[in-house]
């Protein structure tokens, strides 16, 4: 059977990683996945992870399965951490399933939604993070793209964004970034929110918020302001949110898809689904991730720690947005690289040619997605400079 197979090419994102780890040139700089670094390059474990980890080393007994819904308090915790103290909690039309990670999340949510309307249309942006497209469509959804990003101005093209979404079916989705929009990092302001929920509510279409990078923007509440206005908005949504990013617990494989219903009884008929279309993917979601998380979240002074190293998190990277754009200057390059400082989060687009980005691979051993996403949180005080000169290099 298995003569029958043809070879895939290899994930473009994982291959630029091989490249980048069998390149002997020292000055080699890595901005391709998307993983936090500090200064020194280096992913740690955060502080408050360990003291999490050390708390259940102590007081963990057991190994057994939690449930399809892993752990009601990592569920409770999430949810509170989403949604702040909406009304959504306190009218009970949410329900929350932990599940292995942001990819994960979208994948139930995917199968669920098939399961509302086989063969349903799901709209994401363009551009849109590389998997959203794959793990849909293995799902049997049918993926239809709106405008976002507008390559040429470097800026979110929201009328056109806007004037496809009025167009959209109210038997679809639509997948929005809640923050720090992958790969682009150009956010959606809170009065082009509103547009948005006001034509979501109007059309009727379901809102798939994709909540992978919360903390990372402007803050914990900030990053939501999009999320919670939608569910203020419309009566059904789904939210798939990831702890990997803001917990820094990228292998542990957390994270957790929310369903909001009209009423409470109306989502616990969807919960029933919800909780059918877990038992067939995975089953048990994993349960080591999820007990750090309600740890930290639970404990005052964790919640505390976690908070003051992610918003250490979050400085770094805005400052190595800021710190880029001054290096190209000081190289003398002339044309406008600024809306790296306006776009947020892990990722930005440079903004040049494909050719160019090639050419910083062969000749300066830098490494970015062809589209010239990179990674902010790879650039550091001990790289800007060479960086800044290699760009200055290729772009003349």
């Amino acid at each position: 059977m298995f003569g029958n197979l043809k070879a895939l090419p290899a994930d473009p994102i994982l291959g630029l990683l091989a490249k980048y780890r069998e390149d002997a040139n020292p000055q080699k700089i890595d901005l391709g996945v998307g993983v936090y670094k500090d200064e020194a390059g280096h992913t740690a474990i955060l502080d408050c992870v360990k003291a999490a980890e050390k708390y259940r080393h102590d007081n963990e007994d057991t190994k057994v399965y939690i449930g399809p819904t892993g752990s009601p308090l990592f569920n409770e915790e999430m949810s509170k951490l989403i949604f702040g103290d909406h009304q959504v909690l306190s009218t009970n039309r949410s329900r929350t399933v932990s599940t292995p990670g942001g990819t994960g999340a979208l994948r139930v949510a995917a199968e669920f939604i098939k399961s509302c309307k086989a063969g349903a249309t799901i709209w994401v942006s363009n551009p849109t993070w590389a998997n959203h497209t794959g793990l849909f469509e293995a799902a049997g959804l049918t993926v239809k793209t709106y405008p976002y990003y507008d390559y040429e101005t470097k800026a979110l093209d929201f009328d056109g964004m806007l004037n496809a979404l009025k167009e959209v079916s109210s038997d679809d989705a639509v997948l929005l970034h809640a923050c720090c929009h992958n790969p682009s990092g150009m956010d959606l302001s809170q009065e082009q929110w509103q547009q948005v929920a006001a034509v979501a509510k109007d059309k009727g279409f379901l809102p798939v918020i994709d909540m992978a990078y919360q903390g990372f923007g402007d803050g914990l509440d900030e990053d939501a302001y999009g999320l919670r206005l939608m569910a203020d908005t419309v009566e059904e949504m789904i939210v798939c949110s990831s702890c990997s990013k803001n917990f820094g617990l990228y292998r542990e494989r957390i994270g957790a898809t929310t369903i909001i219903g009209k009423t409470s009884s109306a989502v616990d008929v969807a919960y029933s689904v919800l909780l059918a279309v877990v038992r067939v993917i995975y089953s048990m979601p994993p349960a080591h991730g999820a007990a750090l998380v309600e740890t930290i979240l639970s404990s005052d002074e964790l919640r505390h720690q976690w908070f003051n190293e992610l918003a250490t998190m979050r400085d770094r990277i805005n400052g190595n947005r800021r710190l880029i754009v001054e290096k190209l200057i000081e190289n003398g390059v002339t044309r406008d690289f600024s809306h790296i400082t306006r776009q947020k989060g892990m990722f930005s687009f440079l903004g040049i040619t494909p050719e160019q980005v090639q050419r910083l691979q062969d000749e300066y051993s830098i490494y970015m997605v062809g589209s010239s996403r990179m990674s902010i949180a790879g650039i550091a005080n001990s790289n800007v400079d060479y960086l800044a000169k290699s760009i200055a290099a290729v772009i003349k």
